[in-house]
């Protein structure tokens, strides 16, 4: 396992990324701001943009990752400009490095697909379902079910130094599968393959009556 340390560094970096230069880049092609997982990361197929480990990828070209205003200027966003849509999480850091390691990348990246994969899974089997999304502010894969819920795999924040998924009811429960504030949570190191994580999501609508 990466140092959380470290994890934690490249997981800011990795959602400004999406933050300051994804999200822009799809809002002014077709005025959304979701992102999708993709092999190796993340991204935005509508404008053929993505982050496949530490190397932004646009079109045919590849070049690193290094910083802000290096990958606005690659995508043609313009720098500084977040989407307006929501209050951003990370600042603009322009010229400043972007702390980066390629094994901590490539946790993430896995985490993200283990996560949709089992989504991805839950969605198929219920018509009740949200597409899949890779929200740019909450830096997290997620859906949402019956209007009443959201599912999703985080790879971290403030209150978590590891990723961890997530059932988040939109109205407050009672009892010992609610484990978190905002409802409940499974750790990293609990999450050993997409069917954990999807026997975990099943088991919150489950406990939920969903």
């Amino acid at each position: 396992m990466v140092d959380p340390t470290v994890l934690g560094g490249t997981r800011r970096s990795l959602h400004a990324v999406a933050e300051w230069i994804l999200a822009p880049a799809r809002q002014a092609h077709d005025g959304h701001i979701g992102l999708r997982p993709t092999t190796g990361g993340f991204g935005a197929p509508e404008v053929d943009c993505r982050v496949d480990g530490l190397t932004l990828v646009v079109r045919d070209e590849r070049r690193p990752l290094t910083t802000l205003a290096a990958a606005a200027d690659l995508v043609g966003v313009e720098p500084a400009r977040a989407t307006g849509v929501y209050e951003t999480v990370t600042p603009w850091s322009g010229d400043e490095p972007l702390a980066l390691d390629a094994a901590a990348a490539e946790v993430l990246a896995g985490w993200f697909g283990l996560g949709a994969q089992a989504l991805d899974a839950l969605r198929c089997a219920r018509q009740d379902a949200s597409d899949l999304t890779l929200w740019p502010e909450h830096f997290d894969v997620a859906l949402t079910v019956a209007d009443r819920v959201n599912l999703g795999a985080s790879p971290g924040d403030d209150e978590h130094v590891l990723p961890y998924l997530y059932v988040g009811p939109w109205e407050r429960q009672d009892g010992p599968f609610w484990n978190e504030p905002f409802g409940a949570s499974l750790r990293f190191d609990d999450v050993d393959s997409p069917a954990t994580a999807l026997e975990f999501f099943r088991t919150g609508l489950v406990t939920l009556g969903v």
